[in-house]
């Protein structure tokens, strides 16, 4: 296990002016130097009476590339297209982008390491000092991999929310044999936080079936607290089934699946003030 990380080195804060954005909610970049030295920024969203803080981790390889003015991707992907609405629900959101010596991407090796965590620490200590609130890791898909490594590692963390998560591991990736359930062969036993776990009943992307739930809840027996919600519905898919725009990212019922979220993180929360 590890323990609470030490006080930041510096940070640095950058408002961000995002294209076609709406004013409800304004958008700061944050760029720390991480007690292992490497660059690690996120964009923060900052309701004016947070309740609660979540760290947001996309999917895919989650190099957002982010800058004062674009994002280069992830648009689309589930967690970050919403971020607005989890803001809306009195959460301070952090939306984690690959950190400088990854940005070509975040791979599950590297999502699981001890050094991620070291990262993800620190993004939690600057929600917390900077506003005084519970602090939750919430991933999606390969994201997945991200917030539970945070929650079985870290101790500076009040909760766990995992959707469409990876619980089979595909053939080429080097993971296969240790990780063959993905998330589920982590070691979800040493997570002691609530947990909600939500899935779209007609997830068609082979490695994040909605069948799997249970096998996660199982795997999370030591969790102060277990939920699984699977949602049902949405719109037409408008890409392939693990790509954000289909079930898999909620696809039409967005509200639904941030507001399960939201209900989960504010019952479970304890307030730091």
């Amino acid at each position: 296990m590890m323990a609470r990380l030490g006080v930041l080195l510096c940070a640095l804060f950058i408002p961000l002016i995002a294209a076609n954005e709406g004013a409800a909610t304004d958008q700061t970049l944050v760029e720390l130097t991480t007690p292992r030295g490497v660059k690690q920024r996120f964009l923060v969203l900052k309701p004016e009476r947070p309740v609660a803080g979540v760290i947001l981790f996309a999917g895919g390889r989650g190099a957002l590339g982010l800058t004062r003015s674009s994002m280069k991707w992830g648009k689309g992907n589930f967690l970050v297209r919403t971020r607005k609405m989890f803001a809306a629900h009195g959460l301070v959101v952090a939306v984690i982008d690959a950190p400088s010596d990854r940005r070509g991407g975040m791979n599950a090796i590297f999502r699981m390491s001890a050094g991620h965590a070291k990262d993800i620490s620190s993004v939690a200590q600057h929600l917390r000092k900077h506003n005084n609130v519970p602090v939750w890791v919430v991933g999606t898909s390969m994201g997945t991999f991200s917030a539970a490594n945070a929650a079985i590692r870290l101790r500076n963390l009040d909760g766990l929310v995992l959707t469409s998560t990876v619980t089979r591991s595909r053939a080429r990736w080097k993971i296969r044999n240790s990780h063959r359930d993905g998330v589920a062969s982590m070691s979800l036993s040493s997570v002691k936080v609530p947990t909600l776990v939500v899935a779209h009943k007609d997830d068609h992307c082979r490695i994040t079936p909605a069948a799997d739930v249970g096998k996660l809840a199982k795997a999370l027996k030591n969790a102060a607290k277990v939920e699984v919600a699977v949602l049902r519905g949405g719109d037409k898919p408008r890409s392939k089934p693990c790509q954000a725009r289909s079930q898999h990212g909620f696809f039409g019922i967005e509200a639904r699946a941030v507001d399960a979220i939201a209900a989960f993180i504010q019952s479970n929360s304890k307030s730091n003030r």
